[in-house]
């Protein structure tokens, strides 16, 4: 199925709930200002064991949130944090879309909102019932809550979507492939409209604690703000977060006749597997750099014709190194700023920290207002580049650019590499 031959997608509804903004405007407002999301870990359950346990103690934690700003708190009950996250994030992106989705052929729309992690503080809250007052007490909601196709089961009840209904668990990738496949079935016609993104909520103790004993977070405890430093010579570690994207994707031909106002169009999409390593990427971005060429081969564009790419940069060592080297060699002397390249690579993990399986989601409202603003939003904490580092990382501040595609890259553990190309819509 080549470009000519599919349908159009665009998208017409966006949704987020994150650290940085309680929705998708104050969301990209802190992009833009470069405001940062990290803070210290505030939640009691890690009060049990001593701080001398904890080599990191910061996160990016959504303060102050229960739900109920948009999901009935009854419902929210029988919901994990996770799907609460995400079932706002969908509602956001349906009221913004000005489509009535009580009419119409229902069974023609679908949901796929994807998760890295599913409800895990559903599972250690069960588990700790099991150990303390045995099984009769465990929650008989447990089973739902804790499914990592929870929030797309939900979703899809809310809004009586009849149509393809799943969930990825691809690790950071998953909100990508979602997003991905969700622009296929929609491209092939076997759906009209779609939900799709991801939602994640593991801060939590036992989340935290196994990537701090991996070593894979950031221990710059005592400047959390500056912890999340991607492509910086000092980087130590990503940043553990939570949040939720979603966003509502429709055919061309559905949108415009129902006068929708369009703000993104999805032209290409592709994804690779690593195949080297459970947790660390290709050295050398070889599996990035497939994923990007495929993307850029399904759009039909040439390399130069990228304006933006919102990096998967999650600030450790080994990534941000992968991402670079995959970036310069699909891109050649367009990415090197010392050859007068014009390509401009940011990561918004430098501020959200790393949202795991909603991340993909989180960082489309990065590319998708790039688009429709001509803003550029900057890696903040980029003090000091690593040395190699021959791409214009848009450092601190952010960038007026006229931006006509942009890019957002996912990878995730399991080698899984992602690839989205989004065009500002001309009609």
């Amino acid at each position: 199925m080549t470009k000519t031959t599919r349908r159009k997608v665009v998208i017409t509804g966006m949704g987020a709930v994150t650290n940085i903004g309680a929705d998708t405007p104050s969301t990209w407002d802190a992009m833009v200002r470069g405001a940062s999301g990290i803070g210290p870990v505030d939640n009691p359950d890690f009060e049990q064991w001593g701080e001398d346990q904890w080599a990191v103690r910061i996160c990016g934690q959504i303060r102050d949130f229960d739900g109920s700003g948009r999901v009935d708190p009854r419902a929210a009950r029988k919901l994990d944090r996770a799907a609460v996250l995400g079932a706002n994030a969908a509602i956001e992106a349906v009221e913004s879309c000005g489509l009535d989705f009580t009419t119409g052929d229902h069974t023609r729309r679908g949901v796929i909102i994807g998760t890295g992690i599913g409800g895990i503080g559903t599972i250690i809250d069960a588990y700790n019932v099991l150990l303390q007052k045995g099984p009769r007490r465990i929650n008989p909601f447990t089973v739902p809550k804790l499914m990592a196709n929870a929030t797309s089961g939900e979703v899809s009840i809310r809004f009586n979507l009849q149509g393809p209904s799943t969930s990825h668990a691809t690790a950071c990738a998953s909100s990508g492939h979602s997003m991905g496949d969700a622009f296929r079935i929609i491209a092939r016609g076997e759906a009209d409209v779609m939900l799709a993104g991801g939602t994640e909520a593991a801060i939590n103790p036992l989340c935290l604690g196994a990537f701090m004993t991996m070593k894979a977070l950031s221990t710059r405890n005592e400047e959390p703000e500056k912890a999340s430093r991607p492509f910086d010579k000092d980087r130590d570690g990503f940043v553990l977060a939570e949040g939720a994207a979603v966003f509502v994707l429709e055919s061309e031909e559905h949108a415009r006749e129902r006068g929708a106002e369009i703000l993104a169009e999805i032209v290409g999409y592709a994804a690779s597997s690593d195949a080297a390593h459970i947790t660390a990427p290709d050295p050398e971005g070889a599996g990035a750099a497939r994923s990007m060429r495929g993307a850029l081969a399904d759009a039909e564009l040439k390399p130069d014709a990228i304006g933006y790419i919102n990096a998967h940069g999650t600030s450790t060592p080994l990534g941000d190194s992968a991402e670079v080297a995959a970036v310069t060699s699909v891109f050649s002397d367009h990415a090197r700023s010392s050859k007068g390249g014009k390509l401009l690579m940011s990561s918004t993990k430098s501020m959200t920290g790393h949202c795991l399986g909603a991340s993909g989601g989180v960082e489309t409202i990065a590319c998708i207002n790039a688009l429709r603003h001509g803003v550029v939003p900057p890696t903040i904490n980029l003090d000091n580049p690593d040395e190699g580092f021959d791409v214009d990382l848009v450092a601190n501040v952010a960038r007026d650019a006229k931006v006509e595609y942009a890019m957002n890259n996912t990878f995730g553990f399991g080698g899984h590499n992602v690839t989205l190309i989004f065009g500002k819509y001309s009609g």
